[in-house]
Protein backbone atom coordinates (compact mmCIF):
# COMPACT_ATOMS: atom_id res chain seq x y z
CA UNK A 1 0.00 0.00 0.00
CA UNK A 2 1.35 3.28 -0.73
CA UNK A 3 1.22 5.94 2.41
CA UNK A 4 1.11 9.31 2.08
CA UNK A 5 2.50 10.62 4.83
CA UNK A 6 2.60 14.69 5.80
CA UNK A 7 5.69 17.51 4.39
CA UNK A 8 5.55 18.08 8.08
CA UNK A 9 6.97 14.69 9.53
CA UNK A 10 8.88 14.31 6.32
CA UNK A 11 10.80 18.03 7.46
CA UNK A 12 11.84 16.47 10.97
CA UNK A 13 14.81 15.01 11.28
CA UNK A 14 15.90 11.88 13.54
CA UNK A 15 18.20 12.10 16.15
CA UNK A 16 21.68 10.70 14.37
CA UNK A 17 22.36 9.61 18.19
CA UNK A 18 19.46 7.40 18.05
CA UNK A 19 21.05 5.07 15.33
CA UNK A 20 24.27 4.78 17.56
CA UNK A 21 21.89 4.08 21.00
CA UNK A 22 20.39 1.19 19.00
CA UNK A 23 23.76 -0.17 18.04
CA UNK A 24 25.57 0.25 21.20
CA UNK A 25 22.40 -1.89 22.75
CA UNK A 26 23.39 -4.25 20.36
CA UNK A 27 27.02 -4.39 21.34
CA UNK A 28 25.97 -4.93 25.11
CA UNK A 29 23.25 -7.71 24.39
CA UNK A 30 26.13 -9.33 22.51
CA UNK A 31 28.45 -9.18 25.54
CA UNK A 32 30.50 -6.25 25.20
CA UNK A 33 30.91 -3.53 27.83
CA UNK A 34 29.58 -0.21 26.15
CA UNK A 35 30.27 2.96 27.69
CA UNK A 36 27.08 5.19 27.25
CA UNK A 37 28.27 8.99 27.43
CA UNK A 38 25.97 9.76 24.57
CA UNK A 39 22.47 10.77 26.25
CA UNK A 40 21.91 13.71 28.30
CA UNK A 41 19.77 11.90 31.36
CA UNK A 42 21.44 11.79 35.16
CA UNK A 43 22.86 8.47 35.65
CA UNK A 44 21.33 8.76 39.46
CA UNK A 45 17.89 6.93 40.41
CA UNK A 46 15.04 9.05 41.59
CA UNK A 47 15.87 10.50 45.35
CA UNK A 48 13.99 8.13 47.56
CA UNK A 49 11.99 11.13 48.99
CA UNK A 50 10.28 11.79 45.84
CA UNK A 51 9.71 8.02 45.18
CA UNK A 52 8.14 7.87 48.51
CA UNK A 53 6.00 10.65 47.68
CA UNK A 54 4.92 9.07 44.16
CA UNK A 55 4.18 5.59 46.05
CA UNK A 56 1.99 7.60 48.76
CA UNK A 57 -0.23 8.76 46.11
CA UNK A 58 -0.32 5.86 44.55
CA UNK A 59 -1.28 3.80 47.28
CA UNK A 60 -3.90 6.62 48.10
CA UNK A 61 -5.61 6.40 44.84
CA UNK A 62 -4.74 9.71 44.18
CA UNK A 63 -5.12 9.02 40.43
CA UNK A 64 -7.32 11.14 38.60
CA UNK A 65 -6.64 13.99 36.10
CA UNK A 66 -5.66 17.33 37.77
CA UNK A 67 -6.62 20.69 36.64
CA UNK A 68 -4.91 21.46 32.92
CA UNK A 69 -2.16 24.14 34.88
CA UNK A 70 -1.44 21.92 37.43
CA UNK A 71 -1.73 20.73 41.01
CA UNK A 72 -2.57 23.96 42.62
CA UNK A 73 -0.34 22.66 45.35
CA UNK A 74 2.16 21.88 42.74
CA UNK A 75 2.72 25.69 41.54
CA UNK A 76 2.48 27.05 44.69
CA UNK A 77 5.82 25.48 45.52
CA UNK A 78 7.24 26.42 41.92
CA UNK A 79 6.50 29.74 42.93
CA UNK A 80 8.17 29.45 46.64
CA UNK A 81 10.98 28.01 44.72
CA UNK A 82 11.79 31.11 42.57
CA UNK A 83 11.40 33.13 45.21
CA UNK A 84 14.58 31.03 47.58
CA UNK A 85 16.56 30.43 44.68
CA UNK A 86 16.17 33.77 43.00
CA UNK A 87 14.36 36.18 45.19
CA UNK A 88 11.77 37.10 42.37
CA UNK A 89 8.25 36.68 43.30
CA UNK A 90 6.44 34.71 40.76
CA UNK A 91 2.43 34.13 41.13
CA UNK A 92 1.61 30.59 41.39
CA UNK A 93 -1.35 31.58 38.64
CA UNK A 94 1.82 32.11 36.11
CA UNK A 95 3.13 28.51 35.95
CA UNK A 96 1.77 25.83 33.90
CA UNK A 97 2.58 21.98 34.72
CA UNK A 98 3.01 20.33 31.84
CA UNK A 99 4.32 16.66 30.39
CA UNK A 100 8.05 16.99 30.52
CA UNK A 101 10.15 20.00 29.31
CA UNK A 102 8.88 19.25 26.16
CA UNK A 103 5.16 19.81 26.95
CA UNK A 104 6.22 23.69 27.96
CA UNK A 105 8.16 24.63 24.68
CA UNK A 106 5.14 23.10 22.86
CA UNK A 107 2.59 25.19 24.53
CA UNK A 108 4.87 28.22 24.32
CA UNK A 109 5.44 28.09 20.46
CA UNK A 110 1.83 27.11 19.66
CA UNK A 111 0.82 30.16 21.63
CA UNK A 112 3.69 32.78 20.63
CA UNK A 113 4.72 31.59 16.70
CA UNK A 114 2.02 31.89 13.40
CA UNK A 115 2.41 29.71 10.41
CA UNK A 116 5.57 31.62 8.61
CA UNK A 117 7.05 32.90 11.42
CA UNK A 118 10.18 32.10 13.47
CA UNK A 119 12.09 32.49 16.29
CA UNK A 120 15.79 33.09 16.49
CA UNK A 121 17.60 29.82 17.92
CA UNK A 122 21.64 29.52 18.86
CA UNK A 123 23.28 27.01 16.26
CA UNK A 124 24.22 24.48 17.78
CA UNK A 125 21.32 23.77 19.77
CA UNK A 126 19.09 21.41 21.42
CA UNK A 127 17.82 19.90 18.09
CA UNK A 128 14.34 19.94 19.38
CA UNK A 129 13.43 23.25 19.51
CA UNK A 130 13.40 23.67 15.88
CA UNK A 131 11.34 20.46 15.01
CA UNK A 132 8.31 21.89 17.52
CA UNK A 133 8.46 25.30 15.91
CA UNK A 134 8.03 23.18 12.53
CA UNK A 135 5.17 21.21 14.10
CA UNK A 136 3.00 24.56 14.56
CA UNK A 137 3.95 25.45 11.07
CA UNK A 138 6.61 28.26 11.89
CA UNK A 139 10.56 27.66 12.03
CA UNK A 140 13.21 28.20 13.29
CA UNK A 141 16.34 30.84 11.92
CA UNK A 142 19.37 29.23 12.84
CA UNK A 143 21.91 31.90 14.28
CA UNK A 144 25.98 30.38 14.47
CA UNK A 145 27.35 31.16 17.47
CA UNK A 146 31.16 29.99 18.52
CA UNK A 147 33.42 30.40 21.24
CA UNK A 148 33.37 34.24 20.70
CA UNK A 149 29.69 35.05 22.25
CA UNK A 150 30.35 31.82 24.66
CA UNK A 151 27.69 29.56 22.06
CA UNK A 152 24.94 31.88 23.00
CA UNK A 153 22.42 34.44 20.96
CA UNK A 154 23.64 38.26 22.04
CA UNK A 155 21.72 41.40 21.40
CA UNK A 156 24.03 42.28 18.49
CA UNK A 157 23.54 38.75 16.53
CA UNK A 158 19.69 39.49 17.75
CA UNK A 159 20.12 42.94 15.88
CA UNK A 160 21.83 41.45 12.98
CA UNK A 161 19.32 38.67 12.11
CA UNK A 162 16.30 39.99 12.99
CA UNK A 163 13.73 40.19 9.96
CA UNK A 164 10.36 40.65 9.62
CA UNK A 165 9.40 37.12 10.09
CA UNK A 166 11.07 37.30 13.43
CA UNK A 167 8.40 36.92 16.40
CA UNK A 168 11.24 36.38 19.37
CA UNK A 169 14.07 34.31 20.56
CA UNK A 170 14.71 31.13 22.57
CA UNK A 171 17.89 30.81 24.55
CA UNK A 172 19.36 28.21 26.89
CA UNK A 173 21.26 28.76 29.53
CA UNK A 174 23.06 26.48 30.98
CA UNK A 175 22.65 25.80 27.38
CA UNK A 176 22.77 21.83 25.82
CA UNK A 177 25.55 20.76 24.16
CA UNK A 178 28.02 23.58 25.12
CA UNK A 179 27.09 24.13 28.93
CA UNK A 180 27.15 27.53 28.75
CA UNK A 181 25.23 30.00 30.42
CA UNK A 182 23.65 33.05 30.12
CA UNK A 183 24.60 36.15 32.81
CA UNK A 184 22.12 38.36 34.12
CA UNK A 185 23.54 41.52 31.98
CA UNK A 186 23.27 38.83 28.97
CA UNK A 187 19.50 38.57 30.02
CA UNK A 188 18.77 42.39 30.26
CA UNK A 189 20.76 43.30 27.16
CA UNK A 190 18.33 40.80 25.04
CA UNK A 191 15.35 41.73 27.07
CA UNK A 192 15.97 45.15 25.60
CA UNK A 193 16.64 43.88 22.44
CA UNK A 194 13.53 41.73 22.06
CA UNK A 195 11.53 44.51 23.50
CA UNK A 196 12.50 47.06 21.14
CA UNK A 197 11.49 44.67 18.35
CA UNK A 198 8.30 43.49 20.20
CA UNK A 199 9.37 40.31 20.28
CA UNK A 200 8.75 37.58 22.74
CA UNK A 201 11.68 36.32 24.62
CA UNK A 202 12.08 32.40 25.51
CA UNK A 203 14.82 31.04 28.01
CA UNK A 204 15.06 27.37 28.31
CA UNK A 205 16.11 26.95 32.48
CA UNK A 206 16.15 23.08 32.43
CA UNK A 207 19.43 22.92 33.46
CA UNK A 208 19.52 24.95 36.83
CA UNK A 209 20.20 24.18 39.64
CA UNK A 210 23.06 22.08 37.76
CA UNK A 211 26.12 24.78 37.19
CA UNK A 212 29.14 24.74 38.83
CA UNK A 213 31.37 27.77 41.20
CA UNK A 214 28.07 30.34 40.47
CA UNK A 215 24.23 29.82 40.30
CA UNK A 216 22.60 30.71 36.80
CA UNK A 217 20.35 33.96 36.57
CA UNK A 218 16.98 33.46 35.79
CA UNK A 219 15.53 35.46 33.10
CA UNK A 220 12.50 36.55 35.43
CA UNK A 221 15.14 38.66 37.77
CA UNK A 222 15.28 41.02 35.03
CA UNK A 223 11.99 40.55 32.54
CA UNK A 224 9.03 39.35 34.27
CA UNK A 225 7.80 38.95 30.52
CA UNK A 226 9.78 36.62 28.85
CA UNK A 227 8.50 32.79 28.98
CA UNK A 228 10.29 30.72 31.01
CA UNK A 229 10.83 26.85 30.56
CA UNK A 230 11.68 24.03 33.10
CA UNK A 231 11.68 20.21 33.92
CA UNK A 232 11.91 18.01 36.77
CA UNK A 233 14.21 15.99 34.52
CA UNK A 234 17.56 17.04 35.09
CA UNK A 235 18.37 18.79 38.68
CA UNK A 236 15.80 16.77 40.12
CA UNK A 237 16.63 13.74 38.24
CA UNK A 238 12.57 12.53 37.43
CA UNK A 239 13.53 12.17 33.63
CA UNK A 240 11.20 9.61 32.84
CA UNK A 241 8.08 10.92 34.75
CA UNK A 242 7.78 13.46 32.10
CA UNK A 243 7.41 16.69 34.19
CA UNK A 244 7.59 20.05 33.29
CA UNK A 245 6.75 23.73 33.74
CA UNK A 246 6.14 26.89 32.00
CA UNK A 247 6.53 29.99 33.66
CA UNK A 248 4.30 32.70 31.49
CA UNK A 249 2.69 36.50 31.35
CA UNK A 250 -0.66 36.32 33.54
CA UNK A 251 -2.31 37.26 30.40
CA UNK A 252 -0.97 34.55 28.67
CA UNK A 253 -2.53 32.17 31.09
CA UNK A 254 -5.98 31.24 29.94
CA UNK A 255 -4.35 30.76 26.27
CA UNK A 256 -2.39 28.74 27.52
CA UNK A 257 -5.08 26.77 29.83
CA UNK A 258 -6.66 25.88 27.01
CA UNK A 259 -4.40 24.60 24.60
CA UNK A 260 -3.31 22.47 27.47
CA UNK A 261 -6.96 20.92 27.94
CA UNK A 262 -6.70 19.92 24.40
CA UNK A 263 -3.11 18.75 23.93
CA UNK A 264 -2.45 16.97 27.13
CA UNK A 265 -5.55 17.00 29.33
CA UNK A 266 -3.27 17.65 32.09
CA UNK A 267 0.42 16.47 33.39
CA UNK A 268 0.87 13.01 34.98
CA UNK A 269 -0.53 12.83 38.17
CA UNK A 270 1.24 10.40 40.25
CA UNK A 271 4.55 12.59 38.93
CA UNK A 272 3.34 15.71 39.94
CA UNK A 273 1.87 14.54 43.71
CA UNK A 274 6.07 12.94 43.59
CA UNK A 275 7.41 16.28 43.17
CA UNK A 276 5.89 18.12 45.65
CA UNK A 277 8.92 16.02 47.57
CA UNK A 278 11.41 17.69 45.52
CA UNK A 279 10.91 20.95 47.23
CA UNK A 280 11.92 19.47 50.60
CA UNK A 281 15.47 19.90 52.51
CA UNK A 282 15.74 16.06 52.41
CA UNK A 283 15.65 15.81 49.02
CA UNK A 284 17.70 18.96 48.16
CA UNK A 285 20.45 17.61 49.95
CA UNK A 286 20.44 14.60 47.79
CA UNK A 287 20.35 17.47 44.72
CA UNK A 288 23.21 18.99 45.80
CA UNK A 289 25.49 16.37 46.38
CA UNK A 290 25.04 14.70 43.14
CA UNK A 291 25.31 18.00 41.59
CA UNK A 292 28.94 17.91 43.39
CA UNK A 293 29.44 14.60 41.78
CA UNK A 294 29.06 16.04 38.53
CA UNK A 295 31.07 18.85 39.08
CA UNK A 296 33.67 15.90 40.06
CA UNK A 297 33.18 14.41 36.84
CA UNK A 298 33.33 18.01 34.50
CA UNK A 299 36.91 18.39 36.64
CA UNK A 300 38.57 14.92 35.51
CA UNK A 301 36.64 14.59 31.45
CA UNK A 302 37.63 18.27 30.49
CA UNK A 303 41.48 18.76 31.04
CA UNK A 304 41.63 14.94 30.28
CA UNK A 305 39.68 15.49 26.62
CA UNK A 306 42.10 18.10 26.29
CA UNK A 307 45.34 16.50 26.91
CA UNK A 308 44.11 13.98 24.07
CA UNK A 309 43.51 16.79 21.79
CA UNK A 310 40.16 17.59 21.47
CA UNK A 311 39.23 21.27 21.16
CA UNK A 312 36.67 22.18 23.94
CA UNK A 313 37.18 26.18 23.47
CA UNK A 314 34.39 27.63 26.12
CA UNK A 315 35.00 25.45 29.72
CA UNK A 316 31.24 24.35 30.30
CA UNK A 317 29.62 26.35 33.25
CA UNK A 318 26.21 23.66 33.96
CA UNK A 319 24.75 21.35 32.59
CA UNK A 320 26.54 17.74 32.34
CA UNK A 321 28.52 18.35 28.47
CA UNK A 322 30.95 19.11 26.83
CA UNK A 323 31.43 19.62 23.02
CA UNK A 324 34.51 19.12 21.43
CA UNK A 325 35.97 20.18 18.16
CA UNK A 326 37.49 16.90 16.71
CA UNK A 327 39.55 19.00 13.18
CA UNK A 328 42.77 17.91 14.94
CA UNK A 329 41.61 14.43 14.20
CA UNK A 330 40.06 14.89 10.64
CA UNK A 331 37.38 13.20 9.45
CA UNK A 332 33.49 12.98 10.34
CA UNK A 333 31.64 13.50 13.21
CA UNK A 334 29.03 10.65 12.97
CA UNK A 335 32.11 8.46 11.40
CA UNK A 336 34.04 9.32 14.08
CA UNK A 337 31.04 8.49 17.14
CA UNK A 338 30.71 5.30 15.30
CA UNK A 339 33.84 3.90 14.86
CA UNK A 340 34.47 5.16 18.94
CA UNK A 341 31.28 2.94 19.56
CA UNK A 342 31.92 -0.09 17.02
CA UNK A 343 36.40 -0.29 18.14
CA UNK A 344 36.19 1.03 21.72
CA UNK A 345 32.62 0.44 22.50
CA UNK A 346 32.72 4.55 24.17
CA UNK A 347 29.22 5.96 23.11
CA UNK A 348 29.22 9.79 22.02
CA UNK A 349 26.99 11.88 20.32
CA UNK A 350 27.81 13.64 16.71
CA UNK A 351 27.52 17.17 16.24
CA UNK A 352 25.18 16.95 13.82
CA UNK A 353 22.19 16.52 16.00
CA UNK A 354 22.91 20.13 17.18
CA UNK A 355 22.23 22.08 13.80
CA UNK A 356 24.43 23.33 10.87
CA UNK A 357 26.88 25.58 12.45
CA UNK A 358 30.35 23.51 12.27
CA UNK A 359 28.15 20.35 13.15
CA UNK A 360 29.94 17.80 11.15
CA UNK A 361 33.27 18.35 13.15
CA UNK A 362 31.77 18.18 16.97
CA UNK A 363 30.84 16.02 19.07
CA UNK A 364 29.58 15.70 22.62
CA UNK A 365 30.38 13.93 25.40
CA UNK A 366 28.10 13.59 28.29
CA UNK A 367 29.76 13.36 31.62
CA UNK A 368 26.65 10.88 33.36
CA UNK A 369 28.85 8.37 34.18
CA UNK A 370 30.89 7.98 37.80
CA UNK A 371 34.80 9.24 37.35
CA UNK A 372 36.43 5.06 37.17
CA UNK A 373 33.93 4.78 34.31
CA UNK A 374 35.03 8.41 32.56
CA UNK A 375 39.13 7.30 33.27
CA UNK A 376 38.05 3.57 31.71
CA UNK A 377 36.35 5.42 28.38
CA UNK A 378 39.24 8.16 28.41
CA UNK A 379 41.41 4.94 27.84
CA UNK A 380 39.86 3.44 25.30
CA UNK A 381 39.15 6.97 23.07
CA UNK A 382 42.89 7.49 23.57
CA UNK A 383 43.80 3.77 22.08
CA UNK A 384 41.21 4.52 19.45
CA UNK A 385 42.47 7.89 18.25
CA UNK A 386 46.08 6.04 17.95
CA UNK A 387 44.19 3.52 15.34
CA UNK A 388 41.93 6.82 14.37
CA UNK A 389 44.71 8.36 12.81
CA UNK A 390 47.10 5.74 11.56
Amino acid sequence: MNFDFSARSRAIEPFHVMALLQRANELQQAGHDVIHLEVGEPDFATAAPVVAAGQQALAQGLISYTPALGLAQLREAISEHYQRRYGVEVAPQRIVVTPGGSGALLLACALLVDPGQHLLLADPGYPCNRHFLRLVEGGAQLVPVGPETNYQLDATLVERYWDEGCVGALVASPANPTGTLLSLEDLRALSLALRERRGHLLVDEIYHGLTYGLDAASVLQVNQDAYVLNSFSKYFGMTGWRLGWLVAPEAAVPELEKMAQNFFISAPTIAQHAALACFTDEAEQIFEQRRTEFAARRDYLLPALRELGFNIAVEPQGAFYLYADISAFGGDSYEFCRYMLETMHVAITPGLDFGRNAAGTHVRFAYTRPVPVLQQAVERIAAGLKEWQA
